[in-house]
């Protein structure tokens, strides 16, 4: 929930804003900043701060997280691949929330969960070490239920779904099928007893559904707000994906169990 708005949220947005620095570095100037960035997504409505800090750093840079980690009001949400550089990274800025997930050096962004099945003792340390410097775990991780499984084994009690094969289907049944396989892992989240967010890929006419789902606590969101804000200001931008997830889960309330 936003330091603005401070009662229980319908669904929480985490705003990415990695292609804040993107756009800085493209240039190699000092602007935009993305800790400016950061607070005034604050004041627009985020209710947490999501940046990946990259093996090749290619957007977010170190210095980056260590001056935003002390000016936010509500919560940082650190992404990181399951490295032994980048988990002490992470025990050391000790954000609330650290995100593992799957990294490529040659990818344009993400491509897919974290596959804890295959890496399942690496992650499992991993989770262990940044829980004993008291930092909340969440595991990117595909909308698939041995994945479900393996997450809440390895002792993370967050999830976040990737929903890029929903954001990047090519027709309505396509979609509709993995909307619902989103569904499903939803509800074999929550059956575990984890907090089930979401993010990848999702866009300002296609976040509607995916915000319907009554039990995903969060989305996280970047690559299309930072576009969006080009063209009617960040804040507004920010204003209004919050705006659109709100009206989607009041439209579609979860029913009585």
């Amino acid at each position: 929930m936003s330091y603005l708005n401070p009662t229980s949220s319908i669904i929480d947005l985490g705003i990415n804003i990695d292609h804040v620095a993107t756009l800085r570095n493209a240039r190699g100037t000092t602007y935009p900043d993305p800790l400016r960035a950061a607070l005034l997504a604050e004041e627009a409505g985020a209710d947490a701060i999501t940046l990946h800090l990259r093996e090749d750093r290619r957007h977010i840079r170190d210095a980056d997280v260590e001056a935003i980690r002390p000016q936010l009001r509500t919560r940082m949400n650190l992404e990181a691949a399951v490295t032994q550089e980048m988990i002490d990274f992470s025990c050391k800025i000790k954000p609330q929330d650290s995100c593992l997930v799957p990294e490529r050096r040659h990818e344009l962004t993400t491509e897919g969960g974290l596959d804890v099945v295959k890496y399942f003792t690496q992650v499992q340390a991993a989770v262990r070490q940044l829980q004993g410097e008291g930092i909340r775990v969440s595991l990117f991780i595909d909308p698939e239920a041995d994945q479900i499984q393996a997450a809440a084994e390895a002792g993370a009690p967050v999830i976040e779904l990737h929903t890029g094969r929903y954001a990047e289907a090519h027709d309505d049944a396509e979609q509709r099928a993995e909307l619902e396989r989103v569904q499903r892992a939803v509800q074999e989240g929550v059956r575990r007893g984890l907090k089930v967010n979401a993010g990848h890929g999702l866009h300002y006419t296609n976040v509607q559904a995916i915000a319907a789902i009554a039990d995903i606590a969060e989305l996280n969101i970047g690559h299309a707000i930072v576009a969006h804000a080009v063209f009617v200001g960040w804040q507004a931008a920010v204003s209004e994906m919050k705006a659109l997830m709100v009206k989607a889960r009041l439209a579609h309330p979860a029913k009585p169990n």
